[in-house]
């Protein structure tokens, strides 16, 4: 038996610690933590899955934390969605390393990370790039390394300009030869 058909059978025996279900793939990396979750439920939990470098999981237990200092001034919000978070650092509510001012939402970050990718991913309000990336990769960010959502609906767009209109939605047609005749002429 193969060692990738072994590895298989051996992951589909395993339980995940949070819906208690079989067939959990991932596992703490923790040194001596048995703790093992299928990735969608893992990310529910507070599990943390890290896409660099080893590309390391940990559970919700041993999952990095934030260790900026830092206080709020009054209400904070997010500064992304302005929507209220919470009034320290946690799984959920993050703060800019560098200029330790932008709050946000960690699903509100995300989406941030996979509009902007690789390239142009960076703090939204200071704009640090030096501090904030290894930040939010280390805090389970996926940042993917592509285009820009917009340079990608931009080359669409552009796209669409070049096609040719292929039928005529006037109410009354104004062509010599009728509404048919220019429909099969193009």
């Amino acid at each position: 038996m193969s060692l990738m058909v072994s590895g298989v059978l051996l992951c589909s025996l395993q339980t995940c610690c949070v819906c208690g279900k079989m067939g959990a793939t991932v596992a703490c990396q923790q040194k001596r933590c048995a703790r093992k979750f299928h990735f969608p439920c893992g990310s529910r939990q507070g599990c943390v899955s890290q896409f660099f470098g080893e590309f390391r999981s940990l559970c919700w237990e041993h999952r990095p934390q934030q260790t900026v200092e830092t206080h709020q001034d009054g209400d904070t919000v997010c500064i992304i969605c302005m929507e209220p978070v919470e009034d320290r650092t946690s799984y959920s509510t993050m703060v800019c390393p560098f200029c330790k001012h932008a709050w946000f939402h960690r699903g509100c970050i995300q989406g941030h990370a996979l509009r902007s990718a690789l390239k142009h991913f960076a703090c939204p309000l200071c704009k640090d790039r030096e501090k904030f990336l290894p930040e939010m990769w280390r805090l389970g960010i996926r940042i993917p390394d592509r285009r820009p959502a917009w340079e990608e609906e931009e080359e669409q767009n552009l796209e669409d300009l070049y096609e040719t209109y292929s039928h005529c939605d006037a109410s009354q047609c104004l062509y010599r030869g009728g509404r048919e005749q220019s429909e099969e002429e193009e």
